[in-house]
């Protein structure tokens, strides 16, 4: 218990750091006191393949905005006040139906669509507000090399989707939160010093990682915890035939299955997936009654599991044409 405190707290003093200031070349501001009262004017204000970072600073409040960052918009930033204050919202989910009276579906649910390359945000809250009414992201990354850091994502069902194929992403010092499969997608995800909170009962991750890319989901000393009842979720089950989700040095709750992981019905993905633990802590940790499929990585292996190499061209995938460690 100890522990799980120390952790919890070293977690939380992470996530309320407050934004440091910031040389801002948009402000946006419900109040109408910046240059934009939406955050979309402010994207849309950005020049199309601009060559230099554009940093968008947005005052606190709660922005209810379904958001698109277009492939023509990269090397955006933002920049919020308050990571608990700066909220950005949306309702949207799967089974809702647009205009032609059509379901949305999973990726139509979405609050805000990353295309552009090279985005950063800081100290934001995400949110999907539908509640538990199925699929309903609140994020969805397509674009690569995007960071995440000290912010929130809120949801239930598919919280989190790093959808590309060909996208590099890192989350550092994040919380985020969810019941069935809120982890998901194809992309190459770091997780970073984040807390995973568990809702209900489901699965933390249902990756699709393609078969070419060597790896898929890490999360690197996190604090998997949540307000589930004990032995409700598992840490992964396979979207796609070679899900590839490895954690290290993270701390399990009570909420984690003893075996672990879930081969989604079908024996088959036993053979093609990869899932894998280095040092798991907490009551959720028990490398003994794991699925006899997955892997406890040795020391030599985890060495493998540093920024380098997870985020570089020739060991990732032909996909990559260049190497990128994240700077925040």
């Amino acid at each position: 218990m100890k522990r799980l405190q120390t952790l919890f707290f070293a977690v939380m003093a992470c996530l309320l750091v407050e934004a440091k200031p910031v040389n801002a070349d948009f402000i946006v501001d419900q109040s109408g006191e910046g240059d934009f009262a939406t955050i979309q004017e402010a994207i849309n204000a950005v020049p199309d393949f601009r060559k230099n970072e554009t940093v968008i600073l947005i005052k606190n409040g709660t922005y209810k905005e379904k958001l698109v960052l277009p492939t023509s918009k990269r090397m955006v930033r933002f920049v919020g006040e308050d990571m608990l204050k700066t909220i950005i919202t949306y309702d949207d989910y799967a089974q809702k139906k647009n205009s032609f009276g059509e379901e949305k579906g999973t990726t139509g649910s979405s609050g805000f669509y990353i295309f552009g390359d090279d985005f950063k945000a800081e100290n934001i809250t995400f949110e999907n507000s539908a509640g538990p009414v199925g699929q309903a992201v609140a994020v969805r990354v397509t674009g690569d090399r995007i960071i995440f850091n000290n912010c929130r994502f809120l949801g239930n069902q598919d919280t989190l989707y790093p959808q590309g194929d060909r996208s590099r992403q890192y989350y550092k010092n994040c919380y985020i939160e969810g019941t069935v499969d809120f982890i998901f997608g194809w992309s190459i995800a770091v997780f970073d010093h984040c807390e995973i909170f568990c809702k209900t009962s489901g699965y933390v991750t249902a990756a699709s990682t393609l078969e070419t890319n060597k790896y898929g989901f890490v999360f690197l000393n996190c604090a998997i915890t949540g307000n589930a009842d004990e032995n409700t979720f598992y840490l992964g089950r396979p979207w796609r035939p070679y899900s590839n989700v490895v954690y290290l040095n993270c701390y399990l709750d009570k909420q984690i299955k003893p075996e672990g992981w879930n081969n989604w019905g079908k024996e088959s993905n036993e053979q093609t997936a990869f899932y894998a633990e280095y040092k798991s802590t907490g009551p959720g940790a028990n490398a003994d009654a794991r699925a006899a499929w997955s892997h406890q990585l040795t020391d030599e292996q985890a060495k493998q599991y540093n920024l380098k190499n997870i985020f570089g061209a020739q060991s990732v995938s032909p996909a990559f044409d260049s190497d990128w460690i994240p700077e925040l």
